[in-house]
């Protein structure tokens, strides 16, 4: 079960780098896009998010650990917009304020996961 837990860590923070690689990179340029790898990033982020909650839920009695359920609901919602947003502006010219929301809310959640314990 630990190995599956650090494999979805990784796919995670794999998704989470599809996100702000492209958001990063996107910063210099004058029009600003929704690449299509930030659209799989968020997609991974739900997926691996959901999958690792699972395994937390799995490892609950043996850890002796019960997860947050405000936390991961609050995690989820934002996912839920920054993959709503990138996927609803994925084909726009330039689609300035759903870039920079979706830039914004991949730090909240960052913040949220990090910080609240």
């Amino acid at each position: 079960m630990t190995a599956l837990r650090y494999a979805l860590l990784v796919l995670h923070f794999v998704g989470l780098a599809a996100i702000l690689g492209p958001f990063m990179e996107q910063l210099k340029e004058q029009v600003k896009r929704i690449t299509t790898v930030m659209v799989w990033g968020a997609r991974a982020q739900i997926l691996t998010g959901l999958a690792l909650t699972g395994v937390a839920y799995a490892r609950a009695d043996e850890t002796g650990f019960e997860p947050d359920h405000v936390k991961i609901a609050v995690k989820l919602l934002i996912a839920l917009a920054i993959a709503g947003l990138a996927e609803a502006t994925r084909k726009r010219e330039n689609p300035v304020v759903p870039f920079w929301l979706i830039g914004g809310l991949t730090l909240v959640n960052i913040v949220v996961a990090v910080a609240w314990r």
